[in-house]
C-alpha cells in the first residue's frame, strides 16, 4: 500500500513537471498557441509540408526554449537531490550542496578560466576541476582527525575549503580587467541559463542523470545513516563507503550545475525541507521526489526570470529572493519534519 502511495505521489509530481514544461515551451516573448504546437509536433514526428512558421518554431523551440528548459530541469533536480543527500549524510537540516566547498571551488575555477582564456570550454573545465579540488581539500582537512567526530571534522573541512576558494575568487576578481573580464565574472556568478545549447545540455545530461540515479539508489542506506554511524555499522552498513559514494555523486552533480549555469543557491537547501514536510523522512521517497520538485521549482523560477520583466533577471538572484522567505517559513516546521 505504501509503495502504491509513493508511486502515486511521484507520478503526480512528474505530471506537474510535464505540464509546466509544455507551458514553458509555449509561453514567452513570442507566444505559441497550442494548435500550432500540435501541428509542429506532427510535422517533426511524421513529416509533412514545411512552412515558414515551422522554420521559425524550430529556432524558438529547439535553439532557445528547449535547451533552457532541459537545463533548468537537470540543475534543479541535481541540486535538490545533492542537498537531500548531504542532509542525510550529515544528519543536519542546514546542510546544502555547497557544504564541502564545491560551489566555491567551481566558481573560482570558472573565474580563473575567464581570466586566462576566452574559450568557454576552458572555463567549464576549470570550474569542474576546481569543484572536485575543493572537496578534496575538505576531505583532506577532515581526515586529519579520525575519531567518532570525523563527520564534524569533514564539515569543518568544507567550511575551510569554501573560505579558501572564496578568498581566491576575490583575488581573481581584483586582478581582472574591470571593463571586460570582471563584469563577465560577476554576471556568471549571479547564475543564468542563457548559455544553454542543446548539444551541451545533452552532453552533460548523462553524468548528471547518472549521479541522480546513484543517489536515489543509495537512498535506502540514508535512513540507516540517520540513526548514527555506530547503529548503521551494527546493521551491516559500510558507512565510509556509502558516505564516500554519496559525496562523489553529489559533488559531480553540483559541479556540473555550476559549470553550466553559474551559482544558483537555495535550491539544495529548501527543496528537501519542503519535500520532507510533505511526505516524511523516508529517503526512499524523499530523494526521488526532491529531484522532481527541484526541477519544477527551478523551471518556474526560470520562467519568471525571463518573463516577469522587460529584461531577464539572473536566476541565481531570483532563487535567493524566493528561497529566503520560503526557508523562514519552513524553519517553523523543520524540527517536526526531522523528528
Amino acid at each position: 500500500m505504501k509503495n502504491f502511495k509513493a508511486l502515486g505521489i511521484i507520478g503526480s509530481a512528474l505530471a506537474v513537471l510535464i505540464i509546466i514544461t509544455i507551458v514553458s515551451l509555449l509561453w514567452g516573448q513570442y507566444p505559441i498557441d497550442f494548435s500550432t504546437f500540435i501541428g509542429y509536433l506532427d510535422f517533426k514526428l511524421f513529416g509533412g509540408v514545411e512552412n515558414d512558421t515551422y522554420t521559425l518554431l524550430d529556432n524558438i523551440i529547439l535553439q532557445i526554449r528547449l535547451p533552457r528548459i532541459l537545463l533548468a530541469i537537470l540543475i534543479g533536480a541535481s541540486l535538490a537531490v545533492s542537498g537531500a543527500s548531504f542532509q542525510a549524510m550529515f544528519v543536519n537540516p542546514l546542510v546544502s550542496p555547497g557544504i564541502l566547498g564545491v560551489l566555491a571551488g567551481a566558481s573560482f575555477g570558472a573565474a580563473l578560466g575567464m581570466l586566462i582564456s576566452e574559450q568557454w570550454y576552458i572555463v567549464q573545465a576549470l570550474a569542474f576541476i576546481f569543484g572536485f579540488v575543493a572537496v578534496g581539500v575538505a576531505v583532506l582537512v577532515g581526515s586529519m582527525v579520525t575519531n567518532s567526530r570525523s563527520t564534524i571534522m569533514l564539515v569543518l573541512g568544507g567550511v575551510i575549503s569554501g573560505s579558501l576558494f572564496t578568498a581566491l575568487l576575490s583575488v581573481v576578481k581584483y586582478v581582472a580587467d574591470p571593463y571586460s573580464t570582471l563584469p563577465a565574472i560577476v554576471y556568471w556568478l549571479m547564475g543564468s541559463l542563457t548559455m544553454a545549447d542543446l548539444s551541451g545540455v545533452l552532453y552533460v545530461s548523462i553524468p548528471m542523470l547518472l549521479s541522480i540515479a546513484g543517489m536515489i539508489a543509495l537512498s535506502k542506506y540514508f535512513d540507516l545513516l540517520s540513526l548514527g554511524d555506530e547503529e548503521a555499522k551494527a546493521l551491516g552498513i559500510n558507512v565510509s563507503l556509502v558516505r564516500f559514494c554519496a559525496i562523489i555523486l553529489a559533488t559531480l552533480a553540483s559541479s556540473l550545475s555550476v559549470v553550466m549555469a553559474g551559482m544558483i543557491g537555495w535550491v539544495g537547501l529548501i527543496i528537501p525541507h519542503i519535500v520532507r514536510m510533505a511526505v516524511g523522512p523516508s529517503h526512499k521517497l524523499l530523494i526521488p521526489l526532491s529531484a522532481l520538485v527541484g526541477a519544477i521549482f527551478l523551471l518556474l523560477a526560470d520562467s519568471i526570470s525571463r518573463l516577469a520583466f522587460s529584461v531577464e533577471i539572473p536566476i541565481g538572484i531570483l532563487t535567493s529572493l524566493i528561497g529566503i522567505p520560503i526557508f523562514i517559513i519552513v524553519l517553523k516546521n523543520a524540527r517536526a519534519a526531522w523528528n
